[in-house]
């Protein structure tokens, strides 16, 4: 089955591989587009250097990419691909030979485990097996593929290779020579980067590489390291790039060393470093990138934002992006970087808010829905809430404990009514609206609780709510494409609070003219059938059904049941690509089912945290994006990044207008990465998810607005509720994190 998956893959990008344009200008050394280089070849996928690790990388990134061999030598002289030299944290070699360990000295280190030179190349590649080191990315290949040798790398004819000699001194002092290797195994015939931090080694190989065919990269390590030929810190051989120059043709250096990022993890302004060494003719490669690592703020989880900030600013672009992810970088030098952005087309999905830019200001505020609105959202929301004093204001919840800092003052109100939630809260029908203004508005991440991921520190208490009448005129005033007004509890604040939300977002919508107008979208959505029913005499409007619980199917009666009240349905990412242990398992054929009744959909919640993407996606929010739009044609993304969605959406990537694109982003295949895992491997079957049910969609009419004169008792339950499975998981510590995401 992977054979098929690269092979479609490779198909389509040769299909679509054309010449650069030659409008792109870039500030490299060579005024060419920068390399992406694959580490390890897809090694943030697969296992390191693994026959699986370097076709995927051919067969997802730009044609030109680079794959990377870290170089290890075996007892007789072999060189094989790993990155760590103690094979005993990327292998299985610990449990196959017990009395293996030993403690070496490795750059003035001692280091204790399993080491290549002590067994030869037949022990390792007959009985070794690569795992996966990092926690977030799949396991499920653990034990099952080989150890590759440099040969093995170079059989699979790889547009470019590199080769990198991280340890030619450790070797050298255990009487095994990295030089001799390279030139009597090799022969420098397809190798076109050597790269080491040992100036000693790369001076040798000056002599004996034909420069024309063959770079040396000089490879710099933490600053406070010591060079092992010169004594040097590499801090201090910073200073002195022109030494370099004289026996190498670039420099590789960590990402920070170019932008540096604070201890508050912010970036700080770039450094020189790129500016000077090219004014030497020294080219610079940039390392260390991966999607699953946690970055700078500024990059609000983007890997994207990330790789476009060292290739694409106005005042110099590295030569080349060293990365575990070559298919992220691959979009970014190919499709985002230089191209300015395409007006949305007739027919494309829309862009949805959710709170605003939620992931980069508190939702809900006026910084989030402006934000939105710069990041180039087609639509922002508000759920509409209600204060005491019959106020309507915009805010996620109607228990404001987590968007609000209300815990501080108004704990005393904390109660709990299972008829909204199971848990305990402080609501905003027991708050007046001037209470609620002396809240601050509290920026919070789904993944804070659950081992980090907090969102923009900076940005956590900045911003003002708005009522319904305020972000309505915010709407005008900026002339959106329209408006989603989201609306629920309506049933129970109209009987157990005397509170109507729906004439109240009525009036407000009236009072705003948006009844009276076709030239900007308002979407009213809802759970409740009944809230529905009392807009469909506006044409101005358009009705949509929120069906939170995951379903797999959709038949014709309940699909023709919803028809009756609503004109699009918004979804949960699972009803549409379900997954099981952090892989998609198949598409489900609701959006068809919905679209062949003239039914819109639109898909929630999307983010860019890795956490919260399926395996399928790379760790990559673009991915996951193109696979429902361009991929299954969902009619609207709900997103807390709408600049991610956005870059996507307006790029030649995504749009047939500009051919002359060499790249194209595949929507993930769902089901097909989980088929390449061995069945005897493969995570047990969840229990099914239902099928809509016309129950799951009818709701009874709503109550009349009455105060009660004393406590209310429980009111019935409204529709019936689907079980909600969220059957993903990135790693054991991401299911944890991820479980917790699976209603939202």
């Amino acid at each position: 089955m992977i054979k098929y998956l690269l092979l479609v893959s490779l198909v389509i990008h040769a299909t679509l591989a054309n010449s650069e344009s030659a409008s792109k200008k870039w500030l490299t050394l060579n005024g060419k587009r920068p390399s992406v280089i694959a580490r390890g070849g897809f090694s943030g996928l697969f296992p390191e250097s693994s026959d699986f690790a370097n076709q995927m990388a051919l067969g997802t990134s730009v044609h030109d990419v680079v794959v990377l061999c870290n170089l290890q030598l075996t007892k007789d002289g072999v060189g094989i691909c790993q990155g760590d030299i103690r094979l005993d944290n990327t292998t299985n070699i610990a449990m196959l030979f017990e009395k293996g360990s030993k403690t070496y000295k490795v750059n003035g280190q001692d280091l204790t485990g399993w080491f290549a030179l002590d067994f030869t190349a037949d022990q390792l590649l007959a009985n070794v097996s690569l795992v996966q080191n990092i926690f977030s990315r799949p396991s499920a290949f653990d034990g099952m593929l080989p150890m590759s040798t440099v040969d093995d790398v170079r059989n699979s004819n790889p547009p470019a290779f590199w080769l990198n000699v991280q340890y030619d001194a450790f070797y050298t002092e255990n009487k095994l020579s990295v030089t001799n290797y390279i030139q009597k195994a090799t022969r420098l015939q397809g190798v076109n980067y050597i790269s080491s931090p040992e100036i000693g080694f790369l001076k040798r190989m000056n002599g004996l590489v034909n420069k024309a065919k063959t770079k040396l990269i000089f490879v710099f390590l933490d600053k406070k390291a010591t060079e092992p030929t010169s004594r040097q810190t590499y801090g201090s051989i910073l200073g002195n790039l022109a030494t370099i120059k004289k026996f190498a043709s670039g420099i590789a250096v960590p990402k920070d060393y170019i932008w540096p990022v604070n201890t508050a993890n912010y970036l700080d302004a770039p450094t020189s470093l790129v500016n000077d060494a090219h004014k030497l003719g020294l080219e610079v490669y940039a390392s260390g990138f991966a999607n699953d690592f946690t970055t700078s703020y500024n990059y609000s989880y983007d890997p994207s934002a990330e790789y476009l900030q060292f290739i694409d600013n106005s005042q110099f672009s590295v030569d080349g992006l060293i990365t575990d992810f070559p298919p992220t970088a691959s979009e970014a030098v190919a499709c985002f970087a230089q191209y300015p952005d395409i007006k949305p087309t007739k027919g494309q999905a829309l862009i949805i808010t959710h709170n605003g830019a939620s992931g980069v200001y508190a939702g809900s505020t006026d910084l989030a829905y402006q934000q939105g609105l710069e990041d180039g959202a087609d639509i922002i929301d508000c759920s509409v809430q209600m204060s005491k004093d019959g106020v309507a204001f915009c805010l996620d919840s109607v228990d404001v404990t987590r968007d609000t800092t209300a815990a501080a003052t108004f704990m005393s109100l904390s109660t709990t009514i299972p008829e909204i939630q199971q848990s305990s809260g402080i609501f905003s029908f027991d708050l007046s609206w001037s209470d609620i203004q002396t809240l601050q508005p509290q920026l919070t991440s789904p993944f804070e609780n659950k081992g980090g991921l907090p969102r923009n520190p900076a940005n956590k208490n900045k911003g003002k709510f708005l009522t319904l009448a305020e972000f309505l005129e915010l709407a005008k005033v900026k002339a959106v494409t329209g408006i989603l007004i989201n609306i629920e509890n309506a049933a129970y604040l109209a009987s157990q609070k005397g509170l109507d939300i729906v004439s109240a977002v009525n009036t407000a919508l009236s009072n705003a003219t948006f009844d009276k107008q076709s030239t900007q979208k308002v979407l009213i959505q809802s759970d409740d059938t009944s809230v529905l029913s009392k807009f469909q005499n506006v044409p101005a409007y358009s009705r949509v059904l929120y069906l939170k619980d995951e379903i797999s199917d959709a038949p014709k009666t309940p699909v023709g049941e919803i028809k009756k009240y609503a004109d699009a349905v918004t979804l949960p990412r699972f009803s549409i690509v379900p997954t099981i242990d952090g892989f998609t398992t198949a598409t489900t054929k609701v959006v068809n089912e919905m679209h062949a009744a003239n039914i819109s959909v639109y898909v929630t919640v999307l983010r860019n945290e890795f956490v919260t993407l399926a395996f399928d996606y790379f760790a990559d929010p673009t991915i996951e994006i193109a696979t429902y739009t361009s991929g299954i044609g969902v009619d609207g993304i709900i997103t807390e990044y709408p600049a991610t969605a956005s870059r996507y959406l307006r790029n030649p990537c995504s749009s047939d207008s500009m051919p002359e694109s060499s790249y194209s982003i595949i929507p993930a295949e769902a089901g097909s990465l989980l088929k390449t895992v061995p069945e005897e491997t493969q995570p047990p079957a969840s229990s099914p998810t239902p099928a809509l049910d016309v129950a799951d969609i009818v709701d009874p009419p709503l109550p009349a607005v009455t105060k009660p004169a004393s406590p209310p008792p429980a009111t019935s339950p409204r529709s019936s509720a689907l079980s909600n499975i969220a059957n993903v998981g990135l790693s054991l510590v991401a299911i944890v994190v991820f479980s917790s995401l699976s209603l939202m």
